[in-house]
């Protein structure tokens, strides 16, 4: 599967492996490359129907796990060169006890083993469930990301393709696990992308392009129309960049051939395309890697786009409020007062709680305008996230059991771990503020007041508010992850939206 941007004056960029599926295990016209499984529990072993390969091969693998000490624990990669003509080169892939997780790491560790190969065969999808086999794949997607602005080319290249020896009747599985893996590679491409390239224009153009290619309905609101309309936090916090504030909106509708349920979602994301933290400036090192700040849009954008390929049964709209969060003569102060789509004030005590300025706006126009059945917001909120869970886990908040249930349950599906925090009414009061409705930078505990300034402008509405600050960077490889932007959200967001019914109980 291709992934199509619109960027400007970067260089092409590299693409996931190609999949396809195969009846047989071996050499083809394109690979000389087997990846083979070795399950960890009861020692290193291979699974049955790969043993009987290896025989009739001539292979003794049992002396090769033994000689090479493969554990079999999930994620570890071994080469083996067999001399052997038929299959010269062999990966020896850990899947531990074979848990779905397992098969989500080995396809990450196969992956990135393999960049710089043209192809390679592997069996080890074969005859597992629908849920391993799109780990898998997952996996392998995900951990080939690599994204480059150098003069020479990408420092690696993702193998070419994945032969799956599977049966053919997998082809809907597999490009529905392909859907899913791309949307997170296109939110990673798009939060790594360095910010003297993106800005909120840039983002806007990259929704209508890429909507327009998926039969997606775009709109998008300037400065003038924000203006018009009210949008006082995207306003002020947009007000110093040269590149101006943008509200996208997307809105899809279930097609043919998908079962159509009652009712409406939508999707609110953070877009702030470069966050100097503003008059509150940020120290030197926090501002390196906030050209991520966006990472709540990212994920809405690339959610938006799979939505017809997961079979999405609701309709579904998107917003990304986008701004460039930046300092001159015309920046918003500490001490304004700014006033929010449908009326509501904010009094601004810290321009680098901006997030919550923008996300407001958006979710007052999601209430009052889409009139939604269900709202979530994604946003790279607060450092207080991380301090609470760590670099591993992101947050979400609930006021609604029902949904909280399923997107606990679709984050456990996808494997993007997810930790459910209390909307704590006890801190409601650090949001007063003498002159206007709220104070935008209330204090600790950090994440759940912000959580709280949020509330207010749901109106009611069946929500959840995703703080993934936590989870917006990788400081190393890590499972699927690549060092830098993770892009985390899409996958869950996947899981739950490609469900029959994801509005059940909520109503």
């Amino acid at each position: 599967m291709s992934v199509t941007t619109a960027a400007p004056h970067l260089p092409a960029q590299v693409a996931p492996p190609a999949f396809s599926l195969s009846r047989t295990l071996g050499t083809s016209a394109t690979t000389d490359v087997v990846a083979l499984g070795v399950f960890a529990d009861g020692g290193p072993r291979l699974a049955e129907p790969v043993q009987a390969w290896a025989d009739q091969l001539g292979l003794d693998l049992s002396g090769a796990l033994a000689l090479l000490q493969v554990t079999g624990e999930a994620g570890q990669v071994v080469r083996h060169a067999t001399g052997h003509s038929a299959a010269p080169l062999l990966l020896l892939v850990g899947l531990g006890a074979g848990s779905v997780t397992d098969y989500r790491r080995a396809g990450a560790a196969l992956a990135r083993t393999a960049k710089g190969l043209a192809a390679l065969s592997t069996s080890i999808t074969d005859g597992v469930d629908d849920a391993a086999f799109a780990a898998f794949v997952t996996g392998a997607v995900l951990g080939s990301f690599e994204f480059h602005w150098r003069s020479t080319g990408p420092a690696q290249q993702p193998v070419g393709q994945i032969v799956l020896v599977d049966a053919a009747e997998r082809e809907a599985q597999l490009a529905r696990a392909e859907a899913i893996a791309v949307a997170s590679w296109r939110a990673r491409f798009w939060c790594t992308t360095p910010s003297n390239l993106k800005n909120p224009q840039w983002l806007a153009d990259q929704a209508q392009e890429l909507a327009d290619q998926a039969g997606l309905e775009v709109t998008v609101w300037d400065e003038s129309d924000l203006a018009r309309d009210g949008f006082g936090g995207l306003l002020a916090v947009g007000a110093a960049s040269s590149t101006p504030p943008r509200l996208i909106r997307i809105d899809y509708r279930p097609g043919k051939g998908v079962t159509k349920v009652k009712g409406h979602i939508a999707l609110v994301g953070k877009g702030i395309t470069f966050d100097t933290g503003g008059l509150s400036i940020k120290p030197g090192d926090s501002m390196v890697n906030m050209k991520r700040d966006m990472t709540g849009g990212a994920v809405v954008l690339a959610t938006m786009l799979a939505l017809a390929q997961v079979g999405c049964p609701v309709r579904v709209t998107g917003l990304i409020a986008a701004a460039e969060n930046a300092i001159d003569g015309t920046a918003y102060r500490p001490g304004d007062v700014i006033t929010h789509f449908g009326g509501r004030t904010t009094e601004v005590t810290n321009t680098d709680a901006e997030g919550r300025l923008v996300l407001a706006d958006a979710l007052a126009y999601a209430v009052a305008e889409v009139k939604p059945d269900a709202v979530l917001d994604i946003a790279t909120l607060t450092g207080a996230m991380k301090v609470a869970l760590g670099l591993r886990t992101g947050g979400y908040f609930a006021n609604n059991e029902p949904l909280a249930e399923l997107i606990a349950a679709a984050a456990e599906r996808s494997g993007e771990k997810l930790w459910r925090m209390p909307l704590a009414a006890e801190y409601e009061e650090k949001l007063s503020s003498k002159v206007a409705d709220a104070d935008n930078a209330a204090g600790g505990p950090g994440a759940i007041t912000a959580a709280l300034f949020l509330q207010h402008f749901t109106q009611k509405v069946p929500w959840a508010h995703l703080d993934i600050a936590s989870v917006g960077d990788a400081l190393e490889d890590y499972d699927l992850w690549t060092k830098g932007p993770t892009g985390f959200g899409a996958r869950a967001l996947l899981h739950w939206l490609e469900t029959e019914n994801p509005l059940e109980g909520i109503r």
